[in-house]
């Protein structure tokens, strides 16, 4: 992953330096491009990690296990509709801009988000619990200083697929008037110019595999010693 991500910043550095004739995108700068994508990424995967952790905690507690099944069901359906689709019948509600984008991105991290919280809690063992409990923790402290920490690693694991997947998938919010990296993507397939598509490409696959990585080293940092 670190090597891709290397051979992919001296591709674009290549393509930006090494030949004069290709145009640089300057219809908006990268940072700005580069930003907004990020803000549009994060809004979303934020969200859809709060509902999803809340919706695991919920159906993994007595109260909510028979509610599990049809959390499982609306979070896979969300993942079943295309994109483009969701952005198609959010446009009309929402209008042009970053909104239908937001929305898409949050119904494809739920799944993997929800997966993987339902998951870790349950792989938290019962003696944990059960010595917890004995020690006069309450239910919401047994929650929050045990089995979310014990569970970190697994639900990270999901926030980090659900970001991998929205980095990329964010960039067809350009199509409905959202600032990403994908609008030198389109503005090149639509103007016929090539590199403005491959600096739009470059500088996605860019941004995906460096948080990845950063994902990486944090999961890494919540694992418990004996399993690193």
């Amino acid at each position: 992953m670190k090597s891709a991500a290397l051979w992919l910043g001296v591709l674009f550095a290549a393509l930006l330096f090494g030949m004069p004739s290709l145009h640089l995108y300057e219809r908006d700068s990268f940072v700005a491009l580069f930003l907004s994508h990020a803000g549009i990424v994060a809004v979303a995967m934020v969200a859809a990690s709060i509902v999803g952790i809340a919706a695991a905690v919920f159906v993994t507690r007595p109260a909510g296990r028979d509610f599990r099944t049809i959390a499982d069901t609306l979070a896979t359906i969300g993942q079943t509709f295309p994109p483009a689709a969701v952005l198609a019948l959010a446009v009309p509600a929402l209008g042009f801009g970053p909104r239908p984008t937001i929305v898409a991105l949050f119904l494809y991290g739920l799944l993997p988000i929800l997966g993987n919280a339902i998951a870790g809690l349950e792989t938290v063992p019962a003696s944990v619990r059960d010595a917890a409990a004995g020690m006069g923790m309450s239910a919401w402290r047994i929650l929050t200083r045990v089995e979310l920490p014990l569970a970190a690693p697994v639900i990270l694991a999901g926030i980090r697929v659900a970001v991998t997947i929205g980095i990329g998938t964010a960039t067809i919010g350009s199509t409905v008037g959202a600032l990403t990296l994908g609008t030198p993507i389109f503005d090149g397939i639509g103007g016929n110019k090539m590199g403005f598509v491959v600096q739009g490409a470059v500088l996605v696959a860019l941004f995906a595999i460096v948080t990845d990585l950063a994902f990486e080293r944090l999961e890494a940092r919540l694992r418990p010693p004996s399993s690193r």
